[in-house]
């Protein structure tokens, strides 16, 4: 089962002041463990939303609003892309994953929706032509 560990945050996420050394080599052997283990399929840091836009798609036409989002009580900083046994199984890596105490926070757990969870809409063309997809992104590496 992959998962999606979405790493959550406040206010214009990533550009507070950086962690310290300690806590950076926390986390980089919390990946290590994770890529030994053969969970961790991807990860990344996002930059902060003052250089992120959304596009919004409703009325007539797509609207592009620069960051900050000041409105926006949580937004992502990062995340993980996990392939483990079970949701109980990225529970307990996430229980492990270094956090700075008084800093606050949250992370999210989604399972990646599987060509399987389409049921019979998903027509065996458009099964190959994602596999296909999938396929190609991660050539691009």
């Amino acid at each position: 089962m992959r998962f999606m560990v979405i790493v959550k945050g406040s206010g214009d996420c990533a550009s507070g002041p950086a962690p310290d050394e300690k806590f950076m080599a926390r986390m980089r052997a919390y990946n290590e463990a994770l890529e030994q283990a053969g969970v961790m399929i991807g990860v990344e840091r996002l930059q902060p939303v003052s250089k992120g836009v959304r596009v919004s798609l409703s009325g007539t036409k797509p609207t592009v609003i620069d960051g900050p989002f000041p409105e926006t009580k949580e937004l992502v900083g990062g995340f993980w892309l996990w392939e483990v046994g079970s949701l109980d199984e990225a529970i307990e890596w996430v229980k492990r994953c270094p956090y700075l105490p008084g800093h606050g926070g949250e992370i999210e757990i989604r399972q990646v929706l599987e060509p399987d969870g389409f049921g019979p809409a998903l027509t065996r063309q458009a099964r190959e032509h994602g596999q296909h997809q999938r396929a190609q992104a991660g050539g691009r590496k």
